[in-house]
């Protein structure tokens, strides 16, 4: 239905496809994987009209085309879910869904037939959002259940779905994984990206791999296993995924205390404490409390009740007196909670520390000498440091995210999904990093949703339910199930009866 060949691109001196060849056919999912930078939303960019190709042909149904932007491709059915959204936040659901496609009736906009055509879709992908909802007002996951349902309300013939399921839950995304087999009955072709290569066993019949901009191999995805797929991504065997555990001492000295923290309307009486080189988990369903209960921990939210002390200093009220206590915290939203993306990268490197670079003048030498020594210890690919951040992949960003708070020099890291959206290979270096730091007598909590992560790092887990600590495992204790156990309340305090 759709294919590209020899497809290549350069962005000025810098090529980032090499020849190129993919094809999606009637009825099929065609997974595309690679490690972030490897060129896989550049060539779906290009195949869906994004983009132009610096050479190569395009085929649709096998005759060559011209797609000249997103518009023509979309006449030929090509409809692609960006990883970012792209969405009109002061707009409703349904005015989204149609926008630039309205129903129109008597030279009139027909909002009634557009909110029941959106009330339609979104019953499909069992989605409970009100049409008339706006989009400033829903959950991340709601908007991608969103920009799902605007995709598949247009006469689409090839879907490609970039990263689609990087902020749903299980649930959403089992609601998705039926809908894209419900597509392809009906000979839809489907393009998969992404990064959970579970998911791209349980949903694809082929698999592409990329690597820095060249094919590496196209097979049957019953033919390799996710560890066969991590291992081509990145040239390497990714068996040790996880670095091996050392935990601290029983009488390592605590670092962090929280003692009754309440977040208003997220959380209630949370009680914790963390241990000099201890890398402690936070689990939950979204919506358990976990990031707004970090963000009162830090100050970066108002608390109504408790006390959070570091090395025994006073209780920590805001974000300045936690990075002075030794604290940093690395948000889960890197796009716009925790870099400047369009800025360059050597002030969003800086920006938290500041007061190192000058007072009055910002010593630009300093700078360029800390963003240099930034690329060579956290492996940042960029062409140019002059470049905008938002031209830099997701796990590039997340690396000069986490240069950025290290800059403050911190004793005790949060991190809050610090995987999310990014390839095998870079998951393996965070953490690394994060392993070394903790055994130089750092300490880290991490917020995450991917259990294995949890299991793979932690020395402690704790379980919130509802702004609610459950319970904390450690040890041999630490596994899906408990996890699950104490997050939906069968286990723990609150346990339902």
């Amino acid at each position: 239905m759709l294919a590209g060949v020899g497809i290549a691109k350069s962005f000025g001196p810098v090529q980032v496809l090499f020849g190129v060849d993919f094809a999606v056919d009637a009825g099929e999912v065609h997974a595309l994987v690679g490690e972030n930078g490897a060129g896989k939303s550049t060539l779906m960019k290009i195949l869906a009209g994004y983009q132009p190709a610096s050479s190569g042909t395009i085929l649709v149904n096998g005759t060559p085309v011209s797609l000249r932007n997103s518009e023509v491709a979309e006449r030929h059915g090509i409809v692609m879910i960006h990883q970012e959204f792209n969405l009109a936040e002061t707009m409703t659901v349904a005015e989204n869904i149609f926008l630039g496609r309205e129903i129109i009736r008597r030279c009139l906009i027909d909002r009634p037939a557009m909110r029941q055509a959106s009330a339609r879709v979104l019953a499909e992908l069992e989605c409970s959002v009100d049409p008339d909802a706006r989009i400033s007002d829903l959950s991340v996951s709601e908007k991608q259940m969103v920009e799902i349902a605007k995709a598949v309300s247009r006469d689409v013939r090839v879907l490609i779905m970039d990263e689609p399921t990087a902020v749903l839950t299980g649930a959403e995304t089992e609601v998705l994984f039926r809908l894209i087999r419900r597509l392809t009955t009906q000979g839809v072709g489907v393009v998969y990206i992404s990064h959970k290569l579970n998911e791209v066993k349980a949903i694809s019949d082929r698999v592409t791999v990329l690597r820095d901009g060249r094919l590496i191999v196209t097979e049957a995805t019953g033919a390799v296993t996710p560890d066969d797929i991590a291992r081509l991504m990145v040239g390497r065997d990714m068996s040790d995924m996880y670095p091996q555990q050392h935990r601290p001492s029983d009488n390592a000295p605590v670092v962090l205390t929280v003692e009754g923290v309440s977040v208003p309307g997220w959380v209630e009486g949370a009680s914790f404490d963390l241990r000099r080189g201890e890398i402690l988990g936070f689990a939950g369903l979204i919506g358990a409390g976990r990031t707004e209960l970090m963000e009162g921990v830090v100050g970066l939210r108002s608390r109504s009740a408790g006390r959070v002390t570091a090395g025994g200093a006073k209780s920590i009220r805001s974000y300045d007196e936690a990075i002075a206590a030794g604290i940093a915290y690395l948000t889960e939203d890197r796009k716009k909670r925790g870099l400047l993306v369009d800025k360059p990268l050597t002030p969003n490197l800086t920006l938290l520390a500041l007061p190192r670079y000058g007072r009055i003048f910002i010593d630009l030498a300093a700078e360029r000498e800390a963003m240099d020594k930034a690329i060579d210890a956290f492996e940042i690919k960029a062409s140019d440091i002059e470049m905008k951040v938002s031209s830099l992949s997701g796990g590039n960003q997340q690396k000069l995210l986490l240069a950025k708070i290290m800059q403050v020099e911190p004793k005790i890291l949060i991190v809050d999904e610090p995987t999310r959206g990014i390839d095998v290979g870079t998951k393996h270096q965070i953490y690394l990093f994060l392993d070394e730091f903790a055994r130089a007598g750092g300490s880290v909590i991490v917020i995450s949703s991917e259990m294995p992560e949890l299991i793979g790092l932690a020395h402690r887990v704790v379980v919130m339910r509802e702004g609610r600590v459950t319970g904390a495992l450690t040890g041999g204790d630490i596994d899906e199930t408990n996890i699950v156990r104490y997050a939906t309340g069968l286990s723990g305090v609150g346990a339902d009866a």
